[in-house]
């Protein structure tokens, strides 16, 4: 636990490094001190910020290894997941209140998995972004709005070390106590702009989105994979690959750190013929290289025999070609693509807002690729919101993506007006 953070508010003038004056920063491990610290949380003031520390990059897993967690009149509260175990006290004690967040979409799945859900939700990152900012990073917008500089040098720190350096905790607990602050006054620049609806439906979108489905053949993300020919090689990087992915899950160790994407490339380019020629390959490095050597020659072998060959080229998205393969396939398409496009982003401009956050791209294209009939606003709105645009989106770009599908289907009638 820390003592509040002093409240700066907007304008404020800087601290050069803001890190250097704050208190000593505690790791509570304890039930006892956790139940403490959730009636702490519960007795104070206004909205809970909260905020989350994986290891991406050393581990597997995507576990929380710290939750922070602040709140006006109570204190910041920094917790061990791991030794603290079931968060169903503090759950119930702030699940009916705002919840605060930078970048809540990367924190909340791993929330989730200790039972910590919330139910409204106010997100700085996005917000930001709504509001138009040019940069969204935590340090940018506490800087931007509140006038402190901080040092953001442990966001890819390994989170499961054990004990977490006093630099890193204080790195922690900085993330939630400005929370509040910024929240307040990013929700008056999103009011004066006229974007507090926006961002309201935004952040419930954030929190009702479903996750993405896991890929059909997540092996061929592997970094190099153009540069194999023919599909035996393909079926050794994938007997490979899934061999790297078991292992790193039973130690959980982030994949890149047993043996990196090169050296499966490496190896199934080279199609060692015996383990001491696939030991022998200088190009097959990583720390569990030559220690782990008879699991990834099994790999190699299942590879070379198999009659399971992976097809030379993955297959596509079932539902659309690339854009850049419209002109062919689909010109009328193509045609009205271009058009809304132009349309959408000349609208987000106006409006002082990323293009992606004003419509997906992928529901642009698919409403492009196969749009409603008749075309309409009220029937292309309907084929938005079927693909999860929120209704402010659709009343922002229905009515010009219906402008523009029409102007699109009369271009060929007037090249051939003009040609006769």
């Amino acid at each position: 636990m820390t003592d509040p953070a002093p409240s700066t508010g907007a304008g404020a003038s800087a601290t050069s490094p803001f890190e250097e004056g704050h208190a000593t920063v505690h790791v509570i491990e304890s039930r006892t001190e956790y139940l403490d610290a959730v009636e702490a949380i519960a007795g104070g003031d206004g909205p809970v910020a909260v905020d989350a520390e994986r290891a991406s990059g050393y581990r597997y897993s995507q576990r929380a290894y710290l939750i922070q967690v602040f709140r006006r009149g109570a204190g910041s509260f920094l917790f061990d997941p791991i030794a603290i175990g079931s968060f169903a006290e503090l759950q119930d004690a702030i699940v009916d209140e705002e919840w605060l967040f930078h970048a809540a979409s990367q924190d909340l799945p791993c929330l989730q998995e200790v039972g910590l859900v919330p139910t409204r939700i106010f997100d700085t990152e996005l917000g930001a972004r709504i509001a138009g900012f040019p940069r969204v990073g935590l340090g940018a917008v506490v800087e931007q709005l509140l006038g402190i500089t901080l040092a953001k040098a442990h966001s890819a720190a390994d989170w499961s070390t054990r004990p977490l350096p006093q630099s890193w905790l204080v790195y922690a607990a900085l993330d939630v106590e400005l929370l509040p602050d910024l929240r307040d006054a990013l929700a008056a620049v999103l009011e004066e702009a006229g974007k507090t609806r926006i961002a309201e439906e935004e952040f419930q979108a954030v929190l009702t989105r479903a996750p993405k489905p896991p890929r059909a053949e997540p092996w061929r993300r592997l970094s190099g994979m153009h540069a194999l020919r023919g599909a035996r090689a393909l079926a050794i990087a994938r007997a490979l690959w899934t061999a790297r992915d078991e292992y790193a899950r039973e130690t959980d160790i982030a994949p890149g750190r047993t043996i990196p994407d090169a050296a499966i490339v490496a190896a199934a380019a080279a199609n060692p013929a015996s383990k001491g020629e696939l030991a022998g390959l200088k190009a097959f490095t990583g720390r569990a290289s030559r220690s782990e050597i008879d699991r990834w020659w099994a790999a190699v072998e299942a590879g070379r025999t198999t009659e399971d060959l992976p097809r030379l080229r993955a297959a596509g998205d079932p539902s659309l070609p690339p854009p850049r393969a419209w002109a062919d396939r689909n010109p009328e398409a193509d045609r009205r693509y271009k058009a809304a496009r132009a349309a959408v982003v000349a609208r987000a401009e106006a409006l002082d807002l990323p293009v992606e956050n004003l419509l997906t791209p992928d529901t642009l294209r698919t409403v492009s690729w196969e749009p409603p009939t008749p075309i309409a606003t009220e029937t292309v709105g309907a084929a938005l919101a079927v693909h999860d645009a929120r209704p402010w989106q659709v009343e922002e770009t229905a009515s010009i993506i219906a402008e523009a599908f029409v102007a699109a289907a009369q271009e060929p009638a007037a090249e051939s007006n003009t040609d006769s």
